[in-house]
């Protein structure tokens, strides 16, 4: 996707911009930015994209590091470019991504984040139902649909949790700058989503990381024992059903091939069936 020419003059004012392509993400469009002695990311999605900038707004009055967004001249959020595609301007948040090591740093900063949006809502949220167990591309593999369907049944079953707006995708390298950053949905669901969420992205080892933020009381320690393994089956779900729609559309948005897809699918299925 090439960078809407004279949006950033038209929206933010911002003149003689400095704008280079990053396109790091599998959702999105994403560019370095620099004017008037600053830094800043504009990114572009479709979908739910608002919500989640909505979401990054709240946090940052709260003081929290979240890529927040500058509101346009007129003070929007974000501006429609194309069809369903929006584009942000979000602040730059500088330091190092925390990586799998960081267990400690991530539970604190999750927990933070879970903390600040418990009585917070936004325009645009959304609830956390958007797996269907009878979409077609769940035809792709033998094992995918029998799968899928057993974990959506067993979050319905698991019975209320404690909810609230979700990040809904903490990958390490979100966690930058004392921070949490790339919100692109206003989710509203069980925390432990981005739980399991984390821990996926941790590879199962994340002892740390559970103890960290169970000790901050966001969560019993009972829900998280016995509502954890629903929520993490739940999450490979998602990866599984993300991946074979990508598949099944040829979607090579942010990665060199196929086999990558396939990759995320493999990786779904052996999370689903451990």
């Amino acid at each position: 996707m090439a960078f809407p020419d004279d949006a950033l003059a038209e929206h933010w004012g911002l003149q003689g911009a400095d704008v280079r392509p990053h396109h790091g993400g599998m959702n999105s469009a994403t560019w370095f930015v620099s004017a008037d002695r600053r830094r800043y990311v504009a990114k572009a999605a479709s979908g739910w994209f608002p919500g989640g900038i909505a979401v990054a707004d709240a946090l940052a009055r709260c003081g929290f590091p979240s890529g927040a967004p500058v509101r346009t001249t007129d003070g929007r959020l974000t501006v429609q470019i194309d069809g369903d595609e929006h584009l942000a301007l979000l602040t730059f948040v500088a330091g190092e991504p925390l990586t799998a090591a960081d267990q400690h740093a991530i539970g604190v900063t999750l927990a933070e984040v879970h903390r600040l949006l418990r009585d917070v809502t936004v325009e645009g949220e959304v609830a956390m139902d958007w797996v269907d167990p009878d979409a077609a591309h769940l035809g792709l593999r033998p094992w995918l649909r029998g799968a899928v369907t057993t974990a959506v049944r067993d979050l319905a079953e698991a019975g209320p949790l404690t909810s609230g707006l979700l990040h809904a995708d903490p990958a390490p390298e979100a966690f930058i700058g004392g921070g949490l950053i790339d919100w692109g949905v206003a989710m509203r669901g069980p925390l432990l989503y981005d739980v399991a969420s984390t821990l996926m992205y941790l590879g199962g080892d994340g002892e740390t990381f559970l103890a960290t933020y169970l000790e901050a009381g966001i969560v019993a320690e009972e829900e998280l024992r016995s509502a954890l393994p629903v929520l993490l089956r739940f999450r490979f779900a998602v990866q599984a059903d993300y991946f074979a729609r990508r598949l099944a559309t040829n979607d090579l948005t942010g990665i060199a091939g196929a086999a990558e897809n396939e990759q995320g699918l493999e990786h779904a299925r052996v999370g689903l069936h451990r």
